[in-house]
């Protein structure tokens, strides 16, 4: 049986590069660490982290490529440290989530070992081109 691909249809015309956004969007499905998002306006979405033992300092925020990269590293502070039980996890992570045109970042804040990030959708202006057509 072969792959239908939806970039082949002849009705989508530049379409080929949703299949491979979905790939991506796929491939950080780790459950590390536990997120939440929420639809908090006609335009806006929050995603929340649970990041407990992660400073600021220890977080990065970034987008590329219309996707939005939350990376965390904690430092090593307790290397003298001996762990009966540790159950907190606290390993560097890395968790990303594709964008869509439009969408951009407007905030990121921590509070109570919660990691918001605020998105907006910003609404394109709808623009009608007119192609003039030549004769040869």
């Amino acid at each position: 049986m072969s792959k239908i691909s939806l970039g082949a249809h002849p009705y989508l015309l530049g379409f080929d590069q949703l299949e491979r956004l979905a790939e991506r969007a796929a491939k950080g499905a780790e459950g590390y660490p536990p997120y939440n998002i929420e639809h908090v306006a006609p335009d806006g979405f929050r995603i929340t982290l649970a990041v407990a033992g992660f400073s600021e300092e220890d977080l990065s925020v970034t987008t590329e490529d219309r996707q939005l990269v939350i990376r965390g590293r904690n430092c090593e502070e307790d290397r003298d440290r001996v762990f009966l039980h540790r159950g907190i996890a606290a390993r560097a992570f890395q968790r990303s989530f594709v964008l869509a045109d439009g969408v951009q970042v407007t905030a990121a804040q921590m509070e109570n070992g919660l990691l918001h990030i605020d998105l907006t959708r910003v609404q394109p202006q709808q623009v009608v081109q007119t192609i003039p057509i030549s004769r040869k």
